[in-house]
């Protein structure tokens, strides 16, 4: 068996070289022995799943195995979004859900997202813990399973639909009245994943017209990866324009993350957004509480929080870093760059559904484009260009471009003074000028990222072009 490591948001692998029936069996009872362990009865879970191939058929083999060690399942009748999942856990007092999803990867990718009780990602106490029964099971532990039909005579599973449930409570976050007064056009693209007629049915509630591309299941997600990124969204920017659209608005393959097109077609960032975010929630909402991003998102949230007397709390790289501090900080607003938010009121989960709702809502209350409000953003505090490269690197160069990185400390970059130079998280060198620079490895994937900011763009690409250049790769 290959070894089964959860990264950021869980364990994804290959299908069929890594993702097996006979691994997803182990896994599964890694999850269910997790959860014995832990004190009381009657213990229960919701299972989800994607659009992705089989993705069904594996949520099915891992209730048979919870069920089979006296876990009660709900499993979701549908494919579900990973954010409703996480809501079900909370909504039904579970301990814990788990998604059949490999979020954005790629086709191929299969895997599995562990939630537990508190609806956010597990902490790496938890997935470490998880890992350990995991191991436990690899080295010959039992595997204790039912049939799901006997399963249903023993009171052990039942089927649910969550979407109704979901949509109130996105009421209690959502200022509907502004969107129903808009009279706006929206275009929505899904990307074929689990996020399919959600923002469509909520945003249709509320009087906006809606278009919808890639809104079919296809495994396959129309041969490209299922993620919301400026060069996946070429067919979003198309449909905007053509339908004179206010906005495009784009989840990933379990609808967890968000993408987000003008009504010029132009992409907007998740750190555009985020700050976006922030500034509306501040003009819009009386709650207040601390801003956490993580170490690879926009400082502009810094500027946007000191100017308004709130606190800033940086975390590594991984929503669920930025899921125990909202948690335990009671946070307004959390956020990560590459399309991941969460506000104060909903479960600590990233959720794409409700940020591309809050989208239009900061449309329909400023009325106003996206354009008029980050020129409007920039005038306010300043602006800070910055950007996300993802490196794919071969089998055996990981070595090579870690020794590099670590060789890599330079007194100036592009000009600007090093001021400092830490590897906490990936490594990271603080530039003069709000510069900064940070390099880190997938946990999921071969590759390497490299995140700069910059307030300009010819800053910014000098300190790309320089690492670039240090690492011996492709500019």
């Amino acid at each position: 068996m290959a070894s089964i490591r959860f990264g950021t948001d869980g364990w994804r692998a290959i299908i069929a070289r890594d993702f097996t029936y006979a691994n997803l069996r182990i896994v599964a009872q890694g999850i269910a022995s997790y959860i014995n362990s832990g004190s009381g009865l009657g213990k229960s879970v919701v299972i989800g799943f994607d659009n992705r191939f089989m993705s069904s058929e594996f949520a099915q083999e891992c209730a048979s195995i919870l069920v089979g060690n006296g876990i009660k399942v709900h499993l979701l009748k549908n494919s579900a979004p990973t954010p409703l999942v996480a809501f079900a856990v909370r909504h039904l007092q579970c301990d814990g859900g788990i998604v059949i999803t490999a979020s954005h990867n790629p086709a191929y990718y299969n895997g599995v997202k562990f939630i537990p009780a508190y609806a956010g990602p597990a902490t790496p106490e938890e997935t470490q813990a998880i890992e350990s029964e995991i191991q436990r099971v690899a080295e010959g532990a039992k595997v204790y399973e039912i049939d799901l039909k006997d399963a249903v005579h023993l009171d052990l599973i039942d089927e649910i639909e969550m979407e109704k449930a979901y949509f109130n409570h996105l009421d209690k976050i959502v200022q509907r009245d502004y969107i129903k007064a808009a009279h706006l056009k929206v275009v929505i693209d899904p990307m074929y994943g689990a996020g399919i007629g959600f923002l469509e049915n909520y945003l249709t509630g509320l009087g906006i017209e809606v278009k919808a591309i890639h809104s079919h299941r296809d495994v396959l997600f129309g041969n490209t990866v299922p993620e919301p990124v400026e060069r996946n969204l070429s067919d979003l920017r198309r449909a905007v324009i053509s339908y004179n659209a206010g906005i495009g608005l784009a989840l990933d393959g379990d609808a967890d993350r968000f993408g987000l097109v003008d009504h010029e077609g132009r992409f907007i960032s998740g750190n555009q957004f985020i700050s976006l975010l922030l500034h509306h929630l501040l003009a819009t909402r009386t709650v207040r509480g601390p801003v956490v991003r993580t170490v690879a998102t926009t400082r502009l949230l810094d500027r946007i929080a000191q100017m308004n007397g709130l606190q800033v709390i940086e975390t590594p790289v991984g929503f669920k870093y930025v899921s125990q501090a909202l948690r335990e900080y009671n946070g307004l607003l959390g956020g990560e760059e590459s399309g991941g938010v969460s506000v104060w009121g909903h479960v600590p989960e990233k959720d794409g559904i409700l940020a591309c709702i809050l989208a239009v809502e900061m449309m329909a209350y400023s009325g106003k484009t996206f354009s008029e409000l980050i020129e409007q953003l920039y005038r306010d505090y300043g602006q800070l260009v910055n950007r996300r490269q993802d490196i794919r690197f071969s089998p055996g160069r990981e070595t090579q471009l870690r020794e590099r990185l670590s060789a890599f400390r330079p007194r100036t970059i592009a000009g600007l003074k090093v001021l400092s130079i830490s590897d906490q998280a990936g490594m990271r060198w603080e530039l003069a000028d709000n510069s900064w620079l940070l390099a880190r490895f997938s946990d999921t994937e071969p590759l390497l990222r490299i995140y700069t900011e910059s307030p300009d763009l010819t800053t910014m690409e000098a300190i790309e072009k320089e690492i670039c250049e240090a690492l011996e790769i492709d500019y």
